[in-house]
């Protein structure tokens, strides 16, 4: 697959059309190959657009669903929001991808529903790159599903796995279950089942990490519940913004500090490169019948542009599909190590939590 169509929601986000559109277009114009779909207004996105490249249309959507509302309610009363014409033409064939700013639990809830989860997911994941020293590691689920069971926990290690090694471009990555002590073993009951299952599986499996070794070059995916993945990257969100902070304040404070800064400028731009979370694009809702990107709602059309090729670069890889395979071939090899999945367990809480 070389070109891909992307169906960008347009509409969405806390800066909606005015950066949406802006990055949609840069992508378009530095992939000439991609086909870009922007959804929402067509009387709003029009004049934001101007002549569109030949690459580009407008798919009119008249509705949006806002950052306040409901997700489950919104999408029953809004049957033309933009996200769900959006994820319709993923379903429909007419795009392989989706691109949202939009309510991360209406987008989730939309892609799930129009999509469809892939045969033997049982929950999509929700997965982010996380920046550290040198390459990025992929953490999931950071909030789709709260209540995961081991069997979820196993599935996300081998979701994860693969976005990390086709979209991120880390070979044999490492997979590791995030816990309160690296020993095997060590974590409450779940995530010693979920070592098991991970364990027959072919992952390269390194066992447990704790928080203090994400900054580490211990482990490429790590595998938690959405509470916990959540929790760590708001931290690591508010923890970052804290630390330049305080760097501000202290150039700022006197002579002395607006010397120094002078003299460590390029060591602080180079620092400051290595926290743009913006280079991530968004985070790939994993386990759907197609390329899902949830990007940040403050994001601008810098992040769009990244979150439209982290979306192509899903599709391009054919991720679903691989995810397909290789779950499938996961069940049989867990069935003949004798630790195959708890059915009774997956089956009872097998639709994704939808946020309010």
């Amino acid at each position: 697959m070389s070109g891909v169509r992307l169906a960008v929601d347009a509409m969405g986000g806390d800066h909606g059309p005015a950066e949406v559109v802006p990055g949609a277009l840069d992508h378009a114009r530095a992939q000439p190959d991609d086909h870009v779909l922007l959804v929402g207004d067509r009387d709003r996105l029009a004049p934001i657009a101007g002549p569109l490249p030949s690459n580009v249309e407008i798919v009119h959507a008249g509705q949006v669903i806002e950052m306040h509302e409901h997700p489950a309610l919104a999408l029953r009363e809004k049957k033309d929001a933009s996200i769900l014409v959006a994820c319709d033409l993923v379903r429909s064939g007419q795009a392989s991808a989706v691109v949202t700013a939009g309510h991360t639990g209406a987008g989730m809830a939309a892609a799930v529903l129009r999509i469809g989860r892939l045969p033997g997911v049982d929950r999509p994941a929700l997965a982010v790159q996380m920046v550290r020293r040198g390459r990025p590691f992929v953490l999931l689920d950071i909030g789709a599903n709260p209540d995961s069971s081991p069997e979820h926990l196993a599935q996300y290690a081998r979701m994860g796995a693969i976005f990390a090694e086709r979209v991120v471009g880390i070979e044999r990555p490492r997979v590791a279950l995030l816990s309160i002590g690296e020993e095997k073993g060590k974590g409450d009951l779940r995530i010693q089942r979920a070592t098991e299952l991970i364990d027959a599986s072919d992952l390269t499996f390194v066992g447990n990490v704790e928080g203090r070794h994400l900054v580490d070059d211990t482990a490429d995916v790590v595998v938690t519940d959405a509470v916990t993945g959540n929790v760590v990257i708001k931290f690591f969100e508010g923890l970052s913004t804290f630390i330049f902070d305080l760097f501000r304040e202290e150039f700022r404070g006197s002579l002395r500090g607006r010397l120094a800064y002078l003299l460590l400028k390029p060591g602080v731009r180079r620092i400051r490169g290595v926290f743009d979370y913006e280079r991530a694009g968004g985070s790939p809702l994993l386990g759907v019948k197609g390329a899902v990107i949830i990007t940040h709602g403050r994001a601008r059309r810098r992040m769009i542009g990244f979150a439209c090729e982290v979306a192509a670069a899903t599709a391009r890889q054919r991720v679903p599909d691989l995810i397909a395979e290789a779950l499938r071939e996961d069940a049989l090899r867990a069935d003949a190590a004798g630790v195959g999945l708890d059915r009774a367990a997956v089956d009872s809480t097998s639709d994704p939590e939808v946020p309010a």
